[in-house]
């Protein structure tokens, strides 16, 4: 017997998608944040039970685990990462402090950014007191004008560790083009506070390894966040693996990326794992969308904290951050793109008073600790989850399968005292009214990636999942103005199973001007020497890496983009080009040709400008190890009609097209077959979700059990 386990370590819960010989089983267990590996290890023991199986039995047949977490994203908000020192050219100490012009609304929703006179800008993880500049320079050819004045390296870290740095950033002037006084640098901390020392042992990242870009404020940034999030990172993926050393998994440990692929967990960045989960769901359905046949899809992943969605359009998910922010800051690294706002079952809902005591939901939450009110763990505030309760959809005594009970008189207290007293309306009219505003906060971004970057919403299919999205999803769906809507068997652990659908992949990248075209004769480079020595140094670092991974370089795939722009425009466009080296002219056409067809799309036939010359600025290599992509089982199709016993009662549910409770009947999911069809009013009960169905709405059961839900 051969098994996978995936792991989706969230904020509210940890959940765990397992294949085993074919057969698909998933668990969920809350999230415990301060021992992750507890949570992950309790995940992995519910799907276990239900395989009739201890988990060390389990672990023993299992091949590969994979995990995202939020780890890294946690210990960013909550601002738990350690003192560190920041190492700079003298005279530059400054760059993070002053920034960009626009920094002060990164991060922000349009909201925050429309109220600018409360605006501030971000506290740096690394503030200005713990930053020095040291004597040296290197000019913007990789030329040492200035050399490094190593006495005054050492009187600065003196300094830096009397003020009580425990580890160092170093992002020097056009270290990407010369790396020769970071690296010194390194040498110079390591020698004077060896590991023997107390105190030594402390991580020194340079930005000409973590970042080699230029822009020294998203280098700087980018290496500052990945150090600050090392050691957190480092501690809770430790104890998860320890986790799962103990109780006898001795095999690899793959860890998510939020740039599509996955790694080892020894040979990732601690800035990579951020918002991986929900990358990890986007991957899975670009290959349930090819697997199912079809080529728009907006991926929507409703949680327990937040509500992500990404946009898969004609079948490709190769669309990047424009301006990857993590947290308040703006970092130079590919993150494929994934809106988050705060819309999921544990946001809380909330009354304005500067709006007039305006409804709003989120986006603070309720987490799982202590949870929504009807959680029973002490929660006071009114989250969507209490709504869902009060609405009827929710089943107080079916909660997660029945081993949580839900309490749905607390549920009805705290809406009444927060929500509908103060608005003066009876307690279902405040619970629908949390409802329609999480569910049109959820609409309006779905709108703003598809209708507002030139898409038609009734042109996509909506995947829905996270544990509160099939609640949701006819809510915010329809609204949007898609059409049909998908909610798999294993909606509720769905970004868990992306993470069995991804490849391995390492991205390596590295900034260097390089003229492709030169401007009025168009002429293309001759000198391919200059190009195809930065790709080989990239490509030698992948086979690095991968070999030491074990996987076979003969199942590598390498592909090359670039960060290309012309001549006298600001705009620069990534492309992903057909060469990955030049050897003959027809090379350079090429990749300009595919530069100039990408960039029309992007910007308008208008703008191509080749008169202007072409330049590269930057080289992204991509090595891909293909993994087997998980196979689900197809079922026969059977009667229209549920079998007996799918149907497993009735319960008083409100639905706003009746203007109140109406008795509807209940379905229990596991008993539903292929061809099955559901009008609504409906719920569809599992273990860890429930379908919604509203009146207008019928729901189909295909034949890999996915429910099918459009319009009558």
């Amino acid at each position: 017997m051969k098994a996978t386990v995936d792991v989706d370590v969230g904020g509210t819960f940890t959940d765990c998608f397992v294949l085993v010989d074919g057969r698909v089983a998933t668990g969920k267990a809350p999230t415990t944040r301060q021992q992750p590996g507890l949570g992950c290890i309790q995940a992995i023991s519910v799907v276990a039970d239900s395989l009739g199986m201890s988990m060390a039995e389990l672990l023993q047949q299992t091949e590969v685990v994979r995990l995202s977490s939020t780890i890294a994203t946690n210990a960013l908000i909550q601002r738990t990462g350690p003192t560190l020192g920041l190492i700079t050219t003298e005279g530059f100490e400054g760059t993070v402090e002053i920034g960009r012009g626009g920094r002060w609304i990164d991060g922000l929703s349009i909201r925050e950014a429309r109220d600018v006179a409360r605006q501030t800008k971000p506290e740096p993880v690394i503030p200005l007191e713990m930053t020095v500049g040291v004597k040296e320079r290197i000019d913007a050819k990789g030329k040492v004008v200035r050399p490094l004045d190593e006495d005054d390296v050492r009187e600065k870290v003196r300094h830096l560790l009397n003020k009580g740095a425990r580890g160092f950033v170093v992002s020097l002037l056009w270290s990407y083009l010369n790396p020769v006084h970071e690296r010194r640098i390194r040498e110079i901390i390591e020698t004077e506070f060896p590991e023997c020392y107390l105190g030594g042992d402390m991580p020194v990242m340079l930005s000409s390894e973590v970042c080699p870009k230029r822009w020294e404020y998203t280098r700087t940034t980018t290496t500052m966040l990945n150090a600050y999030l090392h050691g957190c990172s480092w501690e809770g993926l430790a104890n998860l693996v320890d986790e799962l050393r103990g109780q006898g998994y001795d095999k690899v440990v793959m860890l998510v990326h939020n740039t599509g692929g996955m790694a080892e967990i020894f040979r990732s960045t601690a800035i990579q794992t951020c918002h991986a989960g929900p990358v990890a769901g986007l991957i899975g359905s670009a290959g349930m969308a090819r697997m199912l046949g079809y080529d728009n899809v907006v991926s929507t992943d409703m949680g327990g904290t937040s509500f992500d969605l990404g946009i898969i359009a004609g079948g490709s998910t190769r669309s990047y951050q424009w301006r990857p922010l993590l947290d308040r800051w703006q970092v130079d690294m590919v993150m494929l793109k994934v809106d988050s706002i705060g819309a999921g079952g544990g946001s809380i809902a909330w009354l304005n008073p500067v709006l007039g005591n305006r409804l709003e939901v989120g986006p603070q939450s309720a987490g799982s600790e202590p949870g929504p009110a009807c959680y029973d763990r002490g929660g006071s505030e009114p989250a969507v989850t209490d709504a869902d309760v009060v609405l009827g959809y929710l089943n107080p005594d079916y909660f997660w399968g029945g081993r949580m009970k839900l309490n749905r008189e607390k549920a009805i207290a705290t809406i009444r005292e927060k929500i509908a007293r103060p608005l003066g309306m009876e307690v279902e009219q405040a619970a629908l009214l949390i409802k329609k505003v999480v569910d049109a906060n959820m609409a309006n971004v779905i709108y703003r990636e598809t209708a507002l970057q030139g898409y038609d919403p009734g042109q996509f299919v909506l995947f829905a999942y996270g544990g509160a999205g099939a609640v949701h999803c006819c809510g915010y769906g329809f609204q949007a103005g898609v059409d049909k809507l998908i909610v798999f068997p294993f909606s509720p652990v769905f970004s868990a199973y992306g993470s069995a659908s991804m490849d391995v992949v390492h991205i390596y990248e590295q900034s260097k001007h390089v003229s492709l075209m030169a401007p009025v004769t168009k002429e293309y480079l001759s000198d391919y020497s200059e190009f195809n020595e930065v790709v080989q140094s990239l490509k030698q670092k992948a086979l690095r890496d991968i070999q030491g991974e074990g996987f076979s370089v003969k199942d590598t795939v390498f592909s090359l983009e670039l960060d290309m722009k012309y001549g006298g425009q600001i705009h620069t466009h990534r492309a992903a080009v057909p060469r990955l080296l030049l050897e003959k002219e027809e090379d350079a056409w090429a990749i300009y040709e595919q530069f100039e067809q990408e960039y029309k799309e992007i910007y308008s036939a208008f703008v191509v400008y080749p008169e202007g010359g072409v330049d590269i600025h930057s080289f992204t290599l991509r090595a891909t190890v293909p993994q087997p992509r998980p196979e689900l089982p197809v079922h026969a199709v059977k009667e229209k009609r549920p079998r007996r016993g799918a149907m497993k009662g009735h319960r008083e549910a409100y639905w706003e097209e009746y203007q109140g409770f109406r008795q509807t009947p209940i379905y229990e999911q596991k008993l539903l077959d292929c061809g099955n069809v559901i009008e609504g009013p409906a719920i569809i009960e599992a273990e860890t979700t429930t379908t919604v169905l509203p009146p207008g709405a019928k729901l189909v059961v295909d034949k890999f059990l996915n429910l099918v839900i459009e319009r009558m």
